[in-house]
């Protein structure tokens, strides 16, 4: 449905490498390098920038390439659409997620699995910023990401969760308190995500408000490693509650409600704002939306 030597630009626009792109075709170098060259001659244009390695595709190669991942995206639509007539729903499901939410996500891939046993899942830690980027390339069929990231016009958001953050410390700070302040908080040594993380913007963005902004001791990309650090070390950390309200809290530390201000965060459901959706999409979007009814928050 969609000519080879496509996808073969697709998967070298994502390998940056032809020698990894042509593995990922499960081609040869030599066939994927033809191949770019027949279609350069087919269409009278440059695709790729000539050197050495590979440095990247000409302005109008970049053009090709959208042409080859929306034809692309098209043609797995049409995939998925006939299997559907045929017996239901099938192939893989690409799913990028923000760390804070990967334990949360789990409810909707359960759930969509159960409705739809002859599917795959993929599930992907990424950042928001990555999620929005392989998202537009359609390397991605939808993202879970805090609401503010998917307003723009180009993006359709389906509301999923909305909840707070706690701080994680040690079970011998705060005797007999079940919240702290946020600027109670600031004074502590951290354990926080790294700076390009969404949650860590906003939570910077929440301790700057408060007069207080923080230099953490330890950043790192991942929330059981914020865990680990916490129960290992003198750090504390902040977190979705529904993280440990999933995996359990950790011996040896306590959690405490923020507060002053109390602050709480929407997660939602990412795809491209494409009319109709992909079936796979369709799909999912139709489980978010129940979950999210069933959650109580319908808007």
């Amino acid at each position: 449905m969609i000519a080879r030597k496509y996808l073969y630009l697709i998967a070298l626009a994502k390998e940056k490498h032809f020698g990894r792109a042509a593995a990922a075709c499960h081609v040869s170098t030599s066939t994927l390098s033809a191949a770019i060259r027949d279609l350069e001659a087919d269409l009278g244009i440059a695709v790729v920038e000539r050197g050495q390695h590979f440095t990247g595709l000409t302005p109008e190669g970049l053009r090709v390439l959208e042409y080859a991942q929306r034809t692309a995206a098209a043609a797995e639509a049409l995939r998925q659409d006939l299997a559907r007539l045929q017996g239901g729903l099938s192939g893989q499901l690409r799913l990028g997620v923000i760390p804070t939410a990967l334990t949360r996500v789990a409810e909707l891939t359960a759930s969509f699995a159960r409705r739809h046993p002859h599917t795959t899942i993929q599930v992907r830690s990424l950042s928001t910023a990555e999620i929005l980027q392989r998202l537009r390339s359609f390397d991605l069929d939808a993202g879970i990401v805090y609401s503010e990231s998917g307003e723009d016009s180009d993006l359709a958001l389906q509301p999923m969760w909305v909840e707070g953050h706690v701080l994680i410390t040690g079970a011998d700070r705060f005797p007999g308190q079940t919240e702290v302040s946020w600027r109670e908080a600031s004074t502590l040594p951290l354990c926080l995500l790294t700076p390009d993380m969404q949650n860590r913007k906003i939570i910077d963005k929440v301790f700057a408000e408060v007069g207080h902004p923080v230099a953490p001791q330890i950043e790192t990309n991942s929330l059981f490693g914020m865990l680990g650090q916490i129960c290992a070390g003198p750090w504390s950390g902040i977190a979705p509650r529904a993280v440990l309200e999933l995996i359990g809290t950790p011996s040896g530390v306590r959690v405490l409600d923020l507060k002053d201000p109390t602050v709480a965060w929407a997660t939602g459901l990412i795809t491209l704002a494409r009319d109709p959706p992909a079936p796979m999409v369709a799909a999912l979007r139709e489980e978010a939306r129940g979950l999210h009814v069933l959650s109580g928050k319908d808007e």
